[in-house]
């Protein structure tokens, strides 16, 4: 894997038998119980389970949006008391500025983090490349197809080379043509930057796919209920392993777990 991400040593994220729960004024919710879990450096890890189950919530703990009842969160090493800057976040909405351009809702987050211009212009272009976005560089939000969107979007979440990408189903909204496209150009990129990437899906082919390894969810409160390694190659082209036993083994231990808990 070649890597243009600066190299991390440890792990990446830490998750130490974590429980969160919500309080209202009528009731107590456990959005997930006791769950651990451990993302090394490069590693691209998929979770997956029923809707309500904690999946965002734990990309939130990881971020520092959330603080958890119990149990610890640690970010390379250092534990997360607070909103974490040094991240990137893809959500499922693109949630660009309709009156930037490309180029301009790229180097938005340039502007909010104070990095030197022209750094980022260098760095805007190099990822406009990366994600085929050539051409595209003035074109407004309106302009752009619902995949494109999300490039643009993936763009601004990596321009300040994060070590670690949060992603929370970012192509659930595309059909199902795109959500393969930008699955397989997903993969090359995380290839190509050596990112830690944590993706939450509902897609059992999605988490199987982009993963290097699935964590499978309870309905909640959530927990871990079962991990299980991709042993696929690292570079993945969707009609192949499509057609890969391996895959299809994969997805049906995973479809037989979510139906034992349900």
């Amino acid at each position: 894997m070649t890597s243009t991400t600066a190299t991390l040593t440890g792990t990446a994220v830490e998750l130490d038998r974590v429980t969160v729960r919500f309080r209202s004024r009528r009731a107590e919710t456990t959005a997930v119980e006791d769950v651990s879990l451990r993302a090394e450096p490069g590693e691209f890890v998929t979770i997956v389970g029923p809707s309500g189950c904690g999946k965002s919530t734990l990309l939130k703990l990881v971020a520092g949006l959330v603080r958890p009842t119990s149990g610890g969160v640690s970010l390379r090493g250092r534990p997360v008391t607070r909103a974490q800057t040094e991240i990137g976040f893809v959500f499922q909405r693109a949630a660009l500025l309709e009156w930037r351009d490309v180029r301009r809702n790229i180097l938005l987050q340039a502007e909010m983090r104070g990095m030197e211009r022209g750094a980022a212009r260098r760095r805007a272009d190099e990822l406009i490349e990366l994600t085929g976005l050539t051409g595209f560089e003035r074109a407004l939000p309106h302009e752009l197809s619902g995949g494109m969107q999300q490039r643009v979007s993936l763009c601004r979440a990596l321009l300040h080379r994060p070590p670690v990408l949060l992603m929370d189903e970012p192509f659930g909204a595309l059909d199902a043509l795109t959500r393969e496209q930008l699955n397989t150009e997903l993969n090359r990129i995380w290839r190509e930057t050596g990112t830690t990437v944590l993706l939450v899906t509902h897609s059992i082919e999605e988490a199987v796919f982009l993963g290097t390894r699935v964590e499978v969810m309870s309905p909640r409160p959530g927990r871990i209920v079962r991990t299980l390694p991709v042993d696929l190659p690292a570079a993945r082209d969707y009609a192949e392993v499509m057609g890969d036993e391996r895959f299809d083994r994969l997805a049906a231990g995973i479809r037989a777990e979510l139906g034992a808990a349900h």
